[in-house]
């Protein structure tokens, strides 16, 4: 038998997640495993160590893997954690934000949504205004970085405020865990959501939610879902030392304990955290001197991903300006911002300054 080669990359991927891996963590994909093996329960429980050791030096919190695109650990958290009597409050300034009111709405959770519009963070008088006359609600939840825009929004105050009125803090940091530097105890988060495709640079196939264990261990019989019953995965995996209920996607989780590992040898999230900013800095500057205008204030940008505004050119159609890139080897996002035409650029992945560079020769010499 031929000795595999790994491909290379047709094309850098610019965007949210899925990102662009390194071979390595492609590379640990090539073998098969079994779900009821202890060498890969092993690989599983070392992964929620891992996880939980990322999320706080602080004791009390645990984690657990599902199944599924990140979303479907955002609806496996709210339904699990939100009791019947439960009422949550969902701070919304873009796309996923919104979606997690969809996902309360379809599930029949009581909530109430502040939206902010996608160019302005949450208003926090207007939060604590909110709290203090409506004694029912029980949950806030929040998006960190929303990548509609691109903005980061800010948890920590946030998680103070939730504090401050003894309510249950969640956050959906899928694009923001192992990229940017979140303690969840001095942030006062009670459940924090992530994937493996994002800023830990895995591949997709399953999401994750850590949790302050003391709120959690409550949340028996919550779940409106057989598949997506978080404290029973949670229950399953404790019990059964890195078991999960249901057939689980080994070859990703695989790929995702070597892209911890790698994480790890690049100093951990600080040093990545340093890595994506530079890559966003240099990116906005380069783009403010060929024309294009970030769609956010300065201080909203998250180093994550980048919207602009589409050039004020007669001729510019970004179907072809996105061709033009892919045909260099780059692949951008379009807009989610619903009234303004946008296009997205991400720093996150296997993804260097050099590589920014070209991107950056790549638009001087596309056509558009």
């Amino acid at each position: 038998m031929e000795k595999f080669i790994l491909p290379e990359n047709p094309y850098i991927l610019l965007t949210p997640g899925p990102l662009t891996t390194t071979p390595t963590v492609k590379a640990a994909m090539l073998k098969d495993w079994c779900t009821w093996d202890d060498d890969y329960n092993r690989i599983v429980q070392q992964i929620r160590a891992d996880l939980i050791r990322l999320a706080s030096p602080s004791p009390g919190y645990t984690a657990v893997l599902m199944q599924g695109s990140g979303t479907f650990s955002v609806e496996a958290c709210l339904t699990t954690a939100i009791p019947s009597s439960g009422k949550l409050l969902v701070l919304a300034n873009g796309a996923y934000g919104r979606r997690i009111s969809q996902i309360a709405q379809r599930q029949s959770i009581d909530h109430l949504t502040h939206d902010t519009g996608d160019l302005a963070p949450p208003d926090l008088k207007q939060l604590e205004n909110t709290l203090a006359s409506d004694p029912g609600i029980t949950h806030v939840v929040m998006v960190h970085c929303e990548t509609t825009t691109g903005m980061l929004n800010p948890i920590g105050a946030v998680g103070n405020i939730a504090r401050q009125f003894n309510k249950i803090f969640i956050v959906d940091a899928m694009s923001s865990f192992g990229g940017i530097p979140i303690d969840m105890a001095r942030m006062h988060i009670d459940y924090l959501i992530s994937s493996a495709n994002k800023c830990i640079q895995g591949v997709p196939g399953f999401g994750f939610v850590i949790a302050r264990e003391s709120v959690f261990s409550n949340t028996c019989g919550n779940a409106r879902s057989l598949s997506l019953d978080l404290f029973d995965q949670w229950q399953t995996m404790e019990k059964g030392k890195g078991k999960w209920r249901y057939t689980s996607p080994t070859h990703v989780v695989r790929a995702f304990a070597k892209a911890l590992e790698e994480l790890d040898q690049e100093g951990g999230v600080v040093k990545r955290f340093e890595r994506y900013s530079q890559n966003n800095r240099y990116l906005i500057a380069q783009m403010k001197e060929m024309g294009f205008t970030p769609l956010l204030e300065e201080r909203f940008q998250s180093p994550i991903i980048t919207a602009f505004l589409h050039p004020d050119h007669p001729g510019f159609e970004f179907k072809k300006f996105y061709h033009g890139l892919k045909s260099q080897g780059f692949v951008i996002y379009p807009g989610k911002v619903t009234d303004l035409e946008t296009f997205r650029i991400g720093n996150i992945g296997d993804i260097h300054i050099k590589d920014m560079a070209r991107l950056v020769n790549a638009i001087q010499s596309t056509r558009y």
